[in-house]
């Protein structure tokens, strides 16, 4: 899985796993840059100080409010959960 996979056209979910085993969640229309922006320091406050070491998933929305509601979920499981959640959104999405 890359981050030129998902489309530029929609709203992306994205989980990072950052050093020190910590997890990010955010959402972007673009993965690619935001991910580069990540590398460069250039992320959220979070990542800036906690650099990404990889991305462990993302799901695409058709807009910014679903993938808004679906980054409010995430961030409310517990880390263990997390990466559950990206594969559930999966499993619905290949069956719509």
């Amino acid at each position: 899985m890359s981050a030129t996979d998902a489309s530029v056209s929609c709203w992306v979910l994205y989980l990072l796993e950052c050093h020190g085993g910590t997890y990010y969640a955010g959402i972007t229309n673009n993965l690619a840059k935001r991910l580069q922006a990540h590398q460069e320091g250039r992320g959220a406050r979070y990542t800036r100080a906690r650099r990404p070491r990889r991305l462990l998933g993302y799901r695409e929305f058709a807009d910014r409010s679903e993938a808004s509601k679906a980054e409010w979920a995430i961030k409310q499981l517990p880390r263990r959960s997390k990466l559950a959640f990206l594969r559930v959104r999966e499993e619905v999405a290949h069956d719509r």
